[in-house]
């Protein structure tokens, strides 16, 4: 009876330690909004514009700051100068999101084109976050295929940048906005089973998968909807 009750003490605790960072994952993907928030509206305010000189200089600088900063997360992970990282992290992303913010509300429904792409993206979290919690099939064998469909993207996005193909970007976007919920399922999946035990890296890629299924859809909507003034 005892190694029983030793071995269900066990699974209890390492249940509850999957909630915790479950739950403190989400709280720091809410406070995360915030800064995203702000330096979107900054950018509009400033009319920043990241990418208005030579677009492939432009993205690579910005890979690069972009992976400058994941990378000192990971480092620092553990510590609290990983979640001020994370937060500096999304205030940049809102940055480079008022951007694409500023063409939408260049459209006469931009403002609803925005309300339906945030709708959708919180829509997508809700239902694959359900899904990622009470299913029983493992979604670990996808890791594979999604960073060779990340890889694809990129060089897609790369290519594009000389090709400049509208039917490309379309393409490009739709396949971004199918990868990223591919990804959130995965690594939510991946929290709620003990794969990932650490909020500030959980927090890191949801919120990235958030991010880019929200850019994506502003995106496609706009492509397919948005009505000029």
């Amino acid at each position: 009876m005892q190694p029983q009750f030793q071995s269900m003490q066990t699974t209890g605790s390492i249940a509850v330690g999957q909630n915790r960072v479950l739950r403190n994952t989400y709280l720091m993907l809410a406070v995360s909004m915030v800064p995203t928030l702000i330096g979107a509206l900054v950018g509009i305010q400033m009319r920043f514009s990241f990418f208005a000189g030579s677009p492939l200089v432009s993205f690579l600088v910005f890979m690069g700051v972009a992976w400058g900063f994941m990378w000192g997360i990971e480092k620092n992970k553990n510590s609290g100068l990983g979640v001020a990282l994370l937060l500096g992290f999304t205030f940049f992303m809102g940055l480079m999101l008022s951007r694409v913010l500023q063409v939408a509300l260049g459209f006469s429904n931009g403002g609803s084109i925005i309300a339906m792409a945030a709708g959708g993206t919180a829509a997508t979290f809700f239902v694959l976050s359900s899904i990622a919690a009470t299913t029983k099939r493992d979604f670990s064998g996808m890791s594979s295929f999604l960073t060779v469909g990340a890889i694809v993207l990129l060089l897609a996005i790369v290519a594009n940048i000389f090709l400049q193909i509208p039917g490309l970007y379309l393409a490009i976007s739709a396949g971004i906005a199918l990868l990223s919920a591919a990804w959130m399922l995965y690594d939510i999946q991946n929290i709620v089973r003990g794969g990932e035990t650490n909020y500030v890296s959980a927090s890191l890629s949801v919120y990235l998968n958030l991010y880019n299924l929200f850019v994506s859809l502003i995106n496609l909507l706009m492509a397919l909807t948005g009505q000029r003034e």
